[in-house]
């Protein structure tokens, strides 16, 4: 993260219209120039300035370019930067990139501009997080939680709750400074009053986990019931495409099949299951067995049935999953006997518009838009969960009158949890790990 080498990767996808070419580092702009034809230099150029001209390899002309200007420390990475929108061939691309490499420049690694940026105090590691989760958001509301992490709402919420605690350790710690005088500097009361109040708040942030993960990853909607009620049928009509294999015979489905489809702004993971029933055949014992691990790993479970079926025959779920009952094939029956089913017609299409207003009801994001902060990292929600537990045990010492030694170091414990989120302490192993996800331009 020190590196003071100029870098240079492309920062969008190659093969369209127009790309852009990243540079960064002290030098940057006088290294472009050395390849660079235009009105003026590059080097006498003001900061947040274009400017129009052409890349060439001595004589030959690469391309017509437009470059944009960002001087220190008024760019993402807080370094002298540059970036060149090229015409779309990857031929160009690479030829730009060979000319710069050659007068010294050297390609990026995965998320290093996103590294220099959190280096320079540009970011916090929440913030650099978020790049990479809006880059890949598939969704409105996707994007919304990334968007919002990364405009810093998140982290100015983690940052003034971390200061709150640790005013009140700095007082704790005086008095272990004066523990002959028998002195409090901390008033108990509202030390109390403070903890519980920042736990409804770590607690709060740490239930949105589970709407904040099922929107960044995709909702899991398992769908189950008994062999050939038409779950293959529905699946290929939500994702559009014959996904799955169909036919009449019962037990087609051997193995669960995952496709995703964005219904409204959010994106549902639909899981084909094998067909719950009682068999001896090895391999749909198999499959049913991995039906049960959908049905358990789901947010929704989408049960289907036929108008003809006497009993329910409902999987066990917890409290956090939803259960949809759908009674398929009224095409050919028109029995409406069971409270609360969604009817359809997988085959036709009767009826699934409703059935995807059901699911889309499934998903609260009305918080979500008015941006509030939600969780959708799992690293996140650890070092929620250890700031828990330890504001939790703080508010257990303080009411059985534990020394002012222990107490402050279950305070510092969740202060040090809450500072791993924003990376004000964090290791270089956490970082090559997330680092390591980003795409190369970032």
């Amino acid at each position: 993260m020190q590196s003071r080498d100029i870098i240079v990767a492309p920062a969008t996808a190659l093969g369209g219209a127009i790309a852009v070419i990243r540079m960064s580092g002290e030098g940057s702009i006088a290294l472009c120039n050395r390849i660079f034809k235009g009105r003026k230099p590059l080097t006498e150029a003001a900061s947040h300035t274009i400017h129009y001209g052409t890349i060439c390899d001595g004589e030959r002309v690469v391309d017509d370019v437009v470059v944009a200007i960002f001087r220190a420390p008024h760019s993402y990475t807080g370094e002298e930067s540059i970036e060149i929108s090229i015409h779309g061939s990857r031929y160009i691309a690479s030829e730009v990139i060979r000319l710069l490499c050659g007068q010294g420049a050297r390609m990026a690694e995965a998320g290093e501009f996103s590294q220099r940026a959190l280096a320079a105090g540009r970011i916090d590691l929440s913030q650099a997080e978020a790049v990479a989760d809006l880059i890949a958001s598939e969704s409105r509301a996707a994007h919304a939680i990334a968007a919002t992490q990364m405009r810093g709402g998140y982290s100015t919420l983690l940052d003034s709750l971390r200061e709150e605690l640790l005013a009140v350790t700095s007082l704790l710690e005086l008095e272990l400074d004066f523990s002959e005088e028998d002195v409090e500097f901390a008033d108990r009361k509202r030390l109390e009053q403070m903890l519980t109040k920042t736990d409804g708040v770590v607690t709060r942030l740490m239930e949105s986990f589970r709407v904040g993960n099922a929107i960044r990853e995709g909702v899991a909607v398992a769908i189950v019931g008994r062999p050939n009620v038409g779950k293959s049928t529905l699946l290929n009509r939500l994702v559009g495409d014959d996904r799955a294999m169909v036919s009449d015979i019962a037990g087609t489905t051997r193995d669960t099949i995952e496709e995703s489809v964005v219904i409204d702004d959010i994106r549902f993971r639909f899981v084909d299951t094998a067909g719950l029933h009682d068999t001896e055949d090895r391999l749909e014992k198999m499959g049913i067995e991995r039906t049960e691990r959908a049905i358990r790993e789901a947010q929704v479970v989408l049960y289907m049935m036929e108008p003809t079926q006497a009993e329910l025959e409902l999987p066990k779920l917890d409290a956090e999953q939803t259960l949809l009952l759908v009674v398929n094939k009224i095409d050919i029956s028109t029995e409406r006997n069971i409270e609360d089913a969604i009817y359809i017609s997988a085959r036709e299409g009767e009826g699934i518009d409703a059935l995807r207003r059901a699911l889309r009801n499934t998903v609260d994001t009305e918080g979500l838009y008015r941006g509030e902060v939600v969780v959708s990292n799992m690293r996140h929600f650890e070092a929620l969960s250890r700031a828990h537990h330890d504001i939790e045990a703080a508010l257990r010492a303080l009411e059985s009158g534990i020394s002012e030694e222990l107490l402050a170091e279950d305070i510092r414990s969740a202060i040090t949890a809450l500072a791993e989120i924003t990376g004000h302490i964090t290791s270089d192993d956490i970082l090559r790990n997330i680092f390591s996800h980003f795409c190369i331009g970032k």
